[in-house]
């Protein structure tokens, strides 16, 4: 989250990626605003690699003309 993205897109793009339910998404679109990141899933090195790119192929946020693009994702080993 940053402030090219509004909290309804990424609780948006966290529904349609990761089918999570609107008060997931909140939370992590809370933790993300707050703290400047925020792990949205531990899964297999695939599928993360997956979701990295439907998360930077999501495309700009319609609400904020300023908005230029996805938001970003990084991939890390579990702990």
């Amino acid at each position: 989250y940053d402030d090219e993205h509004t909290y309804e897109y990424v609780i948006e793009m966290l529904q349609g990626i990761f089918g999570y339910p609107l008060e997931k998404g909140f939370q992590l679109a809370k933790e993300v605003d707050q703290s400047g990141r925020v792990i949205v899933a531990t899964v297999h090195k695939e599928l993360a690699e997956l979701r990295q790119e439907q998360i930077q192929d999501f495309g700009p946020d319609p609400r904020l003309p300023k908005c230029k693009g996805s938001m970003s994702a990084s991939i890390e080993p579990a702990e």
